[in-house]
């Protein structure tokens, strides 16, 4: 499907019950890779709870020398990372011979699987650089899986804008029966970026196994009789009786909104690797060392 803006046959979702936001997370300033300032959002301790979700990281500066090293190569085994840029220019390069240039609203998926050794460098001297990154793990069955990658720029991204004036971007998933530009079965995540002008609100069906999060990234918005301030996530709390969330806006705000089925496996974590058992974990380290990583 080629992105436009469909403004004809959008059946929006209808919820009898919204969900509620269960806690409110204060991302933490941290950086990464060669010093790039960050704010990682869904941290370590969270994971259980955001299962399939292992980390969210936001970066945004307009000061080069908060980003300007990127990050050099460095290996992941286990799991996908999803980058999505809102400003920049990044140049993705990995041990499977990909590459590619993350630009402007456009996203990257990388399946780690079985290992692979890549580098995300910056190709721009000054402005502004902006996005997200977002682990979501893989089933025990598939982390051995072979690594693959695609680059989707943003024309290829779907998008549409509801009746109530909600612009929409389907990046994974389903809304409002528009399909995302990924799908995964096992997982099934959904991935939306949402643009909110002031009075508006925005319904989105879920599935109550789901566990499922919104990151305010502009403006503030409310769910149910609570405001979620901007750069805070709220971890919207599951209920069988709950069919999905609404989302209101009082001021013009921004937000993505992410979802997915529990994979309810064991997360053991040692950085860049995220396998099922410590012994996993020896033999990725192992494989790293010996160079068998990407092999």
């Amino acid at each position: 499907m080629s992105t436009h803006d469909i403004t004809t046959d959008i059946r929006t979702d209808i919820v009898a019950r919204s969900r509620t936001i269960e806690q409110l997370v204060i991302g933490r300033p941290t950086s990464d890779g060669a010093g790039v300032k960050l704010t990682r959002v869904l941290t370590q301790p969270l994971q259980r709870r955001l299962d399939p979700f292992l980390m969210l990281d936001a970066f945004g500066a307009d000061n080069p020398d908060d980003y300007i090293g990127g990050f050099p190569d460095h290996p992941h085994r286990g799991f996908e990372t999803v980058t999505y840029m809102l400003d920049g220019r990044m140049r993705h390069r990995d041990s499977a011979g990909n590459e590619g240039l993350l630009e402007n609203g456009g996203v990257q998926w990388m399946t780690a699987g079985r290992g692979v050794i890549h580098s995300e460098l910056p190709e721009q001297q000054e402005g502004r650089m902006e996005g997200f990154q977002l682990w979501l793990n893989l089933s025990a069955r598939d982390k051995m899986t072979a690594p693959w990658y695609r680059d989707i720029q943003r024309s290829e991204i779907p998008q549409f804008l509801t009746p109530e004036g909600v612009t929409v971007r389907v990046i994974a998933g389903a809304s409002c029966d528009v399909d995302g530009a990924v799908q995964r079965e096992t997982t099934e995540p959904l991935y939306l970026d949402l643009h909110l002008p002031a009075g508006t609100r925005f319904a989105q069906s879920l599935a109550p196994e789901f566990n499922a999060f919104v990151y305010v990234y502009r403006g503030e918005i409310r769910i149910g009789d609570r405001q979620a301030p901007q750069q805070q996530m709220a971890i919207l709390a599951n209920d069988a009786e709950s069919d999905g969330v609404i989302i209101h806006a009082d001021a013009p705000s921004r937000v993505l909104l992410i979802a997915g089925r529990p994979l309810r496996e064991p997360i053991v974590q040692y950085g860049p690797f995220v396998m099922n058992t410590q012994d996993e974990i020896f033999q990725a380290i192992n494989d790293f060392r010996e160079g068998r990583l990407a092999a």
